[in-house]
């Protein structure tokens, strides 16, 4: 049995040059794992804390010492004199909330705990001599769930609006979805294909074709149709058919632009209340078919979120991001008021990976889909990937098929997908080129 011989942790820069925190966890048989905690833009006010220093002399008072610090005096600490066992997840994790003692994490930072339940949780896999998403599958199966691994259909982000673009768009992500029909490596191709066609369309237009905080173009339109309108038109540039090989959808993240009881969109001249809303998202389904909402109104409008779910459920895949944030109590009355029928999965907005399964599993028994999400300020850990296959989600949401940050999971997918296949066919998959 191995056991934890160290942890420690250190500020990094994340995708979008804010501070976060990377931990590193070392057992007593040399195995060193690291983990780094990604950040949103676009949080629920319901989620678990991200600690912060707040002096504003470092990094514009963006800075995690106060966390890093938390790990290296308070969490490490405690771990190594108990001895613990790194396969013990839900134990280790356990002993984390104990030590911070708050409903919302917020004496030690959810980050300081994410940090070290998912350093831990490799550090598992490493000593094990299994591959991460094994071993995630298999605590997903302890637990109760019974995960189906593959590699998950991706939402492609290629439009950046709301909080992730440059104030160009209400709405937050454009969608483009692979038929889930298409093993991994189709999809990928398909996403990718019809990126650089937006792109090209933008270029030849002179319009803006910068990219967005994950990926996307943040072009300069007029309303947010118009957005679905590029996308629509660059799809039948394509070999590809609409309805058939792929699909469009919305994170429309309403917290965005839901002010004084009101959702104020340019699409619209005037203000909306929710039954107004709402019928603009049946004028938009009539229009493109979409398989996905995200976050279509605002996170405690728990009656607007049944009547919608009530009324366009059966079409559509109304997903709750900032509504449940990864929230047992949360889910547990998104499932009671059927507020939705599938749920993003955020690790940092519940702070520990046990927990984090436990509110999978739970949707999972609601016969809801499930989506594991990257945050809009991303690291090159492809932990979430291996998540994503371990856990048996049905969809992930990295970001556009571009930056590195986003790319390296969807490669880390890609390679996941060759494993699984040689391993039902008994055979030893290729092995990748070392790294430099």
């Amino acid at each position: 049995m191995a056991v934890i011989k160290r942890v420690w942790a250190r500020e990094i820069l994340d995708s979008r040059s804010t501070p976060t925190v990377e931990a590193a966890v070392m057992l007593d048989n040399g195995v060193v794992s690291v983990f780094s905690v990604p950040s949103g833009a676009s949080t629920g006010t319901h989620e678990a804390l991200e600690l912060r220093d707040h002096d504003e002399t470092r990094y514009r008072g963006k800075g995690v010492l106060k966390a890093v610090n938390n790990i290296n005096q308070i969490i490490g600490p405690n771990l190594i004199m108990a001895n613990l066992d790194p396969t013990h997840q839900e134990e280790i994790d356990n002993k984390m909330k104990q030590m911070d003692g708050t409903d919302n994490k917020s004496r030690l930072g959810a980050n300081s705990i994410l940090a070290v339940s998912g350093a831990v949780c490799k550090a598992a896999a490493i000593a094990q001599g299994k591959t991460l998403y094994q071993w995630i599958y298999e605590n997903a199966t302890q637990k109760g769930l019974k995960p189906m691994m593959h590699a998950p259909t991706p939402l492609f982000n290629m439009i950046n609006g709301g909080l992730h673009g440059a104030g160009n768009l209400d709405f937050q992500e454009f969608f483009v979805i692979p038929a889930s029909s298409k093993n991994f490596a189709d999809g990928l191709r398909l996403g990718s294909e019809i990126y650089m066609m937006i792109g090209q369309n933008l270029a030849r237009r002179g319009a803006i074709h910068s990219v967005g905080d994950e990926g996307g173009y943040a072009p300069n339109l007029f309303t947010n149709a118009d957005a679905l309108e590029i996308l629509v038109e660059a799809i039948r540039q394509t070999n590809y058919q609409i309805g058939r090989d792929v699909f469009l959808g919305l994170d429309v993240a309403a917290n965005s632009f839901y002010e004084d009881g009101a959702y104020k969109i340019r699409d619209k001249s005037a203000p909306m209340n929710e039954a107004s809303l709402i019928a603009y998202y049946k004028e938009l389904n009539n229009l493109y078919h979409m398989a996905v909402l995200e976050d279509p109104l605002h996170e405690d409008a728990w009656d607007g979120w049944n009547q919608l779910t009530t009324e366009m459920g059966q079409q559509i895949t109304i997903v709750g991001d900032d509504l449940i944030v990864t929230s047992m109590k949360r889910l547990e009355k998104a499932i009671q008021t059927k507020a939705c029928n599938a749920i993003l999965i955020k690790p940092n907005q519940i702070g520990t990976i046990s927990e984090t399964i436990d509110v999978i599993k739970h949707s999972r028994e609601a016969n809801w889909k499930i989506i594991v999400s990257h945050r809009s300020g991303e690291t090159n850990d492809t932990f979430i990937a291996d998540f994503a296959v371990g856990v048996g989600a049905d969809y992930v949401k990295f970001g556009a098929p571009a930056r590195g940050e986003r790319v390296s999971k969807y490669n880390r997918l890609s390679s996941i997908e060759i494993e699984l296949a040689y391993k039902s066919q008994q055979q030893t998959p290729p092995q990748p080129p070392p790294q430099n």
